[in-house]
């Protein structure tokens, strides 16, 4: 299967904006849990920059998921 990038991000993005809003959780409040600006977590959702491994690592913390539950979503 060939995807690309901008795909994948864009899909990713997606499925963390339902990971947070299936917490309750505002863009806000998951910055807060994280330590990073609001509008980084607004940027990540939607797919306007390719974020690095380690805020993942802190999104999935914050969200109380494994890093792999990140990534596991279905291709669109």
């Amino acid at each position: 299967m060939d995807i690309s990038e901008e795909t994948f991000i864009a899909n990713l993005g997606v499925h963390i904006r339902q990971l947070r809003e299936k917490k309750g959780l505002s863009q806000q409040d998951l910055a807060n849990d994280c330590d990073i600006p609001k509008t980084q977590i607004g940027r990540i959702e939607r797919a306007e920059i390719n974020t690095t491994v380690k805020t993942l690592v802190k999104i999935a913390n914050a969200l109380d998921v494994e890093p792999k539950e990140l990534l596991n979503f279905p291709l669109k």
